[in-house]
């Protein structure tokens, strides 16, 4: 198989190396000359482990050169958000404060497992102070450019986790989403993101921004390489060379399966760009059903409740005594979460029971539901507003208009990007499912992939 190293897959990428047709220090170089050709005008790398990297490619060709089977992720440059402890890295998480922190002792566990997989890792990624943001623009590091228009957002937090894959310096990376914050960058960038189930994937060593929130997951430019992902994150059984188990499940597509569009709530609001993505992939999916997700609107607001509130209370020590280092945004946010009254949380987690029950329900007549993953297409860097319904309304917290009611109930969902005639920049949609049916999700994310309707195109910056 003939690759273009900074166009491949990781699929792709590991079965090149596999069949000794490219080094892994031939990978490790190339994407390192990206980075050092292309961040300065992004802005997604905040640490680069150029040692790291060429010595666990070292480890793999000595590997390959001994006959001995290689690991399923062998020679892919890869990168993780700096809220994964990586060992001998400052653990940023987005902030000044953090970084006068000693270097991580250890990987955190999902870093390791990509070590293990025998990905090569390349650097530590921009993001939103402490998480807790959408729109990528970084008030210590600089904001993260979108590399399909710079002049405009990557969406965050995992800034630097959409921007890097969609830019062709690395070929998969590790976000987090807690409100939205793998699917925004998605979005955007026009990459493909997966938020699993809530619980599914360790976040031992990543920093938290609210807990009972928190979901960590990969970025790719497949929906194939998100499964193989998936099943190395999990610690799935797995025999190499050969597909996963999930990305085994993704060959029987999207027949058979019951597929709805969500309306109420997602069909409200947002940018004639968002419903027409929606649009084009439920036409594609021959999708006709409509299902209301019950008070998402109260959702999104609880979601907001407990994400303060949770991440007001971790960062209590912080706020009192080095509030001036904060973006006086995030300080201020966390500052009402901490101040928030124990009832409003208490009634924010009731609801999320009542809420759960509610969406649970429709999934006993549907596998899927479709929404879309942002309101609009990437707004411009340093825009403080756009208009919703004639309302003119702030562009950060609004961004998360359409995610937060899912992340709220731990859902896993696939976001695909969309490509709309005549666009400039892609868009998302959410393929959302049941409770640790991500195998489902990531079957239609493929379908709509081998077909055409999603798709993740390098961007012309490189």
């Amino acid at each position: 198989m003939h690759i273009d190293p900074l166009y491949g897959t990781v699929e792709e990428i590991a079965e090149a190396v596999r069949l000794n047709e490219v080094s892994a220090e031939d990978m490790a170089t190339l994407a390192l000359q990206a980075v050092d050709a292309i961040n300065p005008r992004l802005g997604a790398f905040t640490d680069v482990t150029t040692d790291r990297a060429l010595a666990e490619a070292t480890e793999i060709d000595a590997m390959l050169a001994r006959g001995e089977p290689l690991p399923p992720l062998a020679g892919v440059p890869v990168a993780v958000k700096n809220l994964y402890d990586v060992a001998g890295v400052t653990t940023r998480a987005g902030s000044r404060i953090n970084r006068d922190n000693p270097p991580a002792d250890a990987d955190a566990v999902l870093v390791a497992r990509l070590k293990r997989a025998g990905a090569l890792l390349i650097g530590t990624l921009n993001m939103d102070e402490y998480a807790f943001g959408f729109t990528g623009e970084n008030a210590h590091d600089g904001a993260c450019r979108n590399p399909h228009a710079t002049e405009h957002m990557s969406g965050g937090s995992s800034a630097g986790a959409g921007a890097s894959i969609a830019a062709a310096m690395v070929a998969a990376t590790l976000g987090t989403d807690t409100n939205g914050s793998i699917r925004v960058p998605a979005s955007f960038c026009g990459v493909f993101g997966l938020k699993p189930t809530y619980g599914a994937l360790s976040r031992a060593g990543v920093t938290p921004l609210s807990p009972s929130l928190d979901h960590t997951g990969p970025l790719a430019r497949s929906a194939r390489d998100l499964a193989l992902l998936f099943d190395v994150l999990r610690d799935a059984p797995m025999t190499a060379p050969g597909p996963s188990p999930t990305m085994r499940e993704l060959d029987k597509g999207a027949d058979g399966l019951r597929i709805a569009v969500a309306g109420g709530w997602f069909r409200e609001k947002g940018f004639p760009e968002a419903h027409a993505a929606v649009e084009k992939v439920a036409k594609a999916l021959d999708v006709s059903d409509e299902v209301e997700l019950p008070e998402a609107g109260r959702a999104r607001a609880a979601a907001y409740v407990l994400t303060a509130a949770e991440g007001g209370a971790y960062h209590l020590e912080r706020l009192r005594e080095r509030a001036a280092d904060f973006d006086p945004d995030t300080r201020d946010r966390f500052l009402a979460g901490a101040l928030t009254p124990s009832a409003w949380v208490t009634e924010a987690q009731r609801f999320r029971r009542w809420f759960r029950d509610r969406v649970s329900a429709l999934f006993a007549a549907h596998d899927i539901i479709l929404a879309p993953a942002t309101p609009c297409h990437a707004p411009k860097i340093g825009q403080k507003t756009f208009v919703l319904d004639g309302e003119e309304v702030p562009t950060r917290p609004n961004i998360g208009l359409y995610t937060q009611p899912i992340s709220f109930i731990g859902l896993p969902v696939v976001a695909v990007p969309v490509w709309l005639d005549g666009a400039r920049l892609p868009i998302g949609v959410q393929v959302i499912a049941a409770p640790d049916r991500e195998d489902l999700a990531l079957r239609v994310a493929a379908q709509l992939q081998e077909d055409g309707i999603a798709s993740a195109p390098v961007a012309s910056i490189i």
